[in-house]
């Protein structure tokens, strides 16, 4: 059976993150509440080094709410360039609206109130009033899942995620004040990020090797239930959509169906990843049969 988890890991994690904390732009103390949401729509899936240069330009080009609004969604798909994943640019934008409709261009600090904002899902909405607000939220992410997993439960990898479990076992080790819970939620991620890696753990790095649950029990190997592997990308019509937005951010203007018919050698993959975009809303067929970026 795993240890229960030491009644100083928040402190000796929080006092470990005063100096391990890797200098994130959106972590600074002068960013906006708007920034922090424009950080967590982007490191959805995303590794951080891609994140840093997009958020600086998002933020000069759109430092509020109301600046994305004011522009079609074509740009906010445009400047997310190849991020991945460019539906989180609608919902971006269409998140910006909403903010200026219901919140008079401010992003708001409750829970419910940002669940209710598009493309924000309970660890978005946590994430957000955690470090944007200062809230006492868990906030949970892989990172902390891996954490959690090893040196509480003494387990070498997380099972298949759980809203409701992950964020009862985070409860549970989150310190009493708003401010300590906070760096909490980030240090745990921290240390699953750059110290309690999923194949190259450093423990002799690690602020709690020595209350590890993991680690005391010998580093066992993990046999319980695994989350389900994503398809390759190399094939998949993910990459297919890819090449058609490469297109449609660079055109400018619509793009004639048959232009794209040299994208890809499967006609009928492509005419899937094309209608899939249509479905998605990331492109608009005009009358003449043209296909370009959301205006409206």
């Amino acid at each position: 059976m795993p240890r229960p988890p030491s009644p100083d890991l928040a402190t000796a994690l929080n006092a470990w993150f005063a100096d391990a904390a890797r200098p994130l732009p959106w972590r600074a103390a002068e960013v906006s509440p708007w920034a922090v949401l424009v950080s967590e729509f982007m490191l959805q899936q995303t590794q951080v080094a891609r994140v840093v240069p997009k958020w600086e330009a998002w933020i000069r080009r759109w430092p509020t709410p109301a600046a994305l609004a004011s522009e079609p969604p074509s740009e906010s798909v445009r400047a997310w360039d190849r991020l991945g994943y460019p539906r989180r640019a609608l919902w971006l934008h269409r998140a910006a609206v909403e903010i200026v409709e219901r919140h008079g261009g401010e992003v708001p600090d409750d829970l419910d109130a940002l669940l209710a904002l598009h493309g924000i899902g309970p660890y978005t909405a946590r994430a957000i009033a955690a470090f944007a607000f200062g809230r006492r939220h868990p906030v949970v992410d892989t990172n902390t899942r891996r954490v959690i997993a090893r040196a509480v439960l003494g387990q070498a990898q997380p099972g298949p995620p759980s809203t409701a479990r992950d964020l009862a076992e985070m409860s549970a080790l989150l310190p009493a004040t708003d401010a300590a819970a906070r760096v909490f939620n980030a240090a745990a991620m921290e240390l699953g990020a750059t110290v309690c890696t999923a194949r190259s753990p450093d423990c002799d790095a690690c602020p709690i090797a020595a209350s590890c649950a993991w680690r005391l029990a010998g580093y066992p190997a993990y046999d319980g239930p695994r989350k389900a592997v994503q398809a390759r990308f190399e094939g998949s019509d993910r990459q297919v959509r890819g090449l058609v937005m490469r297109e449609l951010r660079a055109a400018h203007r619509p793009v004639a169906r048959d232009e794209l018919t040299g994208l890809w050698a499967d006609a009928a993959q492509l005419d899937r990843a094309i209608d899939g975009l249509v479905a998605d809303g990331l492109a608009v067929a005009d009358p003449q049969g043209g296909l370009g970026l959301p205006s409206a």
